[in-house]
């Protein structure tokens, strides 16, 4: 009896899995080496985001695993509140940071996920998520230009994996993302 006080559960443990495959992921030097991200807080931040909201869009799509979904983002808050606290914001200012983030989460999960359905389709679909990357990842530098289409075709190739892993696989923490070094540069 004591003994399953010191078990984990296996939700808790997949929930941690999951995000920290999502942060692995956000942090892979070719997205700051190639794709022209800012190796910064903001710029890290804007990856974990981007990776984020494509996998609780892939986990909202089927009841079974929206609760994952909720435990995930709930871990990346409290990721969140625990690296505004170890950059030394005070207490009395976390709240009011983490609203930020939480803000800048769902604008730009908005603003990718309503853009991805057009990129999706052959022609020139994908002008809004470029956009939409230009102006959030990238701040409208002028890096951008070449970068945002190259990230845009990664997270349509993120898309499309996501969308063929097997909802159980991804529910005891089995996650794929493309390898983003593969996507050759876009011509611009």
């Amino acid at each position: 009896m004591i003994f399953s006080l010191f078990r984990r559960r296996p939700q808790v443990d997949t929930i941690s899995t999951l995000y920290g495959m999502i942060v692995a992921q956000a942090r892979l030097p070719v997205f700051y080496r190639d794709y022209a991200v800012a190796d910064t807080v903001n710029g890290r931040f804007d990856l974990i985001v981007l990776h984020l909201a494509l996998v609780l869009d892939r986990l909202a799509k089927d009841p079974a695993s929206q609760s994952l979904g909720q435990g995930i983002f709930d871990r990346f808050c409290e990721d969140m509140d625990d690296n505004l606290r170890e950059m030394g914001i005070g207490d009395i200012k976390v709240p009011k940071e983490m609203r930020r983030m939480g803000e800048a989460f769902y604008g730009r999960s908005k603003a990718y996920l309503s853009a991805i359905p057009a990129a999706m389709v052959p022609g020139d679909g994908s002008r809004a998520l470029i956009e939409a990357l230009r102006r959030n990842i990238y701040g409208g530098a002028p890096s951008a230009l070449a970068a945002a289409p190259r990230l845009a075709a990664y997270i349509l190739e993120a898309v499309r994996e996501l969308k063929a892993q097997d909802i159980g696989t991804l529910m005891v923490g089995g996650l794929r993302f493309p390898d983003p070094a593969e996507i050759p540069p876009a011509i611009v």
